[in-house]
């Protein structure tokens, strides 16, 4: 996985440089990104065809213009998922459909280390099957707050690493661990109520 990872790395690293040589290039980021990014963006901000097109024309477009800032040292996947995510939560806010913040403030009692989080991680796998805990996700994703949503999305769905979250969501991997914690009461609370068994989760 960790060598798949760098790989995918160094692709990505690639097809920077050749976009910053020449603007055509940067339609082969497009061609890797969009069905991803497509994905992604649908199951944060739930948004309609015609609505989710101009997401993701916003994405691209904000990734072309900064493209000459990005560091090619850094995660290229981390950083258009961090310019789609907050394009999606941009969407939200315009358009009213949570309640609440999405900067969620950790309480001293509620905060879980990163080691705890990744152990109760492995009762899931011992529990039920991934696909299983994904179509859950799937099921739910419109009853669970958007900061609860987009973790869930991208540890379960996307299956991103604690680090890549913390890079997308800009949030110290402490802190990704609380949001992943309480994030997964959340979503075995809501999938129990529709007759769901998770286990221990």
């Amino acid at each position: 996985m960790a060598e798949d990872k760098i790989t995918a790395a160094r692709a990505d690293a690639l097809l920077v440089e050749n976009a910053l040589r020449s603007s055509a290039e940067f339609g082969r980021i497009i061609e890797k990104y969009q069905e991803p990014l497509r994905r992604y963006v649908r199951r944060i901000a739930r948004p309609g065809p015609d609505d989710l097109d101009i997401l993701l024309q916003d994405i691209f477009i904000k990734a072309y213009e900064n493209l000459n800032d990005f560091d090619l040292d850094l995660s290229f996947s981390s950083w258009i998922y961090r310019i789609a995510h907050n394009e999606a939560i941009d969407f939200l806010r315009k358009k009213k459909r949570y309640g609440g913040s999405l900067d969620d403030p950790t309480r001293e009692d509620e905060t879980v280390t990163l080691g705890e989080t990744i152990a109760a991680e492995e009762d899931i796998v011992g529990d039920a099957d991934k696909e299983y805990i994904k179509k859950c996700i799937a099921a739910v994703l419109d009853d669970i707050e958007p900061k609860y949503r987009s973790v869930l999305v991208l540890k379960f769905l996307e299956e991103k690493d604690y680090n890549d979250i913390s890079d997308i969501l800009r949030k110290p991997p402490g802190t990704v661990a609380t949001l992943i914690h309480r994030a997964k009461k959340e979503f075995k609370r809501l999938a129990e109520e529709k007759g769901m068994h998770l286990g221990n989760i």
